[in-house]
């Protein structure tokens, strides 16, 4: 049985974050029509979206489904930053598809974020990227406010390379 690093596990599943973190609700507009939606939702769901981004996920980790384990890792020059985590709850319908990840222990943070892809009326699509979080480790609780501006990067990031992956456009 996995302990994941926080009790509120499934949040971000709902509307209202739940209090004591710091919230992260960031939407990007891909594109439009079903052929964007669906290559965003596989492009989300294999970790094709977090590769492009520069986040190191091993080869062999299977596509995102609850409990699947995995370890992201941010790598710059020598610094290696490695955040276990595992899938909490995952979405793929004619409208949403994605995922989120909870922290484990020896996550730099504990909290939940997750990425979902949607497609409206007009079928806009768009990526949603909602965290919530705090730090878990001496040098997150040292960095202080340049976690949440790192993560807010983080999350336009992903954005502008799904935006480039399905549409090739930036």
């Amino acid at each position: 049985m996995t302990t994941f690093s926080y009790p509120e596990v499934g949040a971000t599943r709902q509307h209202r974050l739940p209090d004591g973190y710091h919230h992260l609700r960031e939407t990007t507009h891909l594109g439009r029509g079903r052929a964007v939606f669906e290559a965003a939702a596989d492009a989300v769901l294999d970790w094709t979206m977090h590769r492009a981004a520069g986040v190191r996920i091993a080869t062999g980790t299977p596509p995102a489904a609850p409990g699947v384990a995995v370890t992201p890792v941010l790598a710059r020059g020598p610094l290696r930053i490695a955040a276990p985590c595992e899938v909490v709850w995952t979405v793929r319908d004619e409208r949403r598809a994605g995922f989120a990840y909870g922290t484990l222990r020896g996550h730099p943070e504990c909290g939940e974020e997750s990425f979902v892809v949607t497609i409206d009326g007009a079928e806009d699509v768009r990526l949603t990227v909602t965290a919530f979080s705090r730090p878990a480790r001496w040098y997150t609780r040292a960095a202080g406010p340049l976690v949440p501006l790192f993560q807010r990067a983080y999350a336009r990031n992903c954005g502008r390379v799904l935006r480039r992956t399905v549409c090739g456009s930036a």
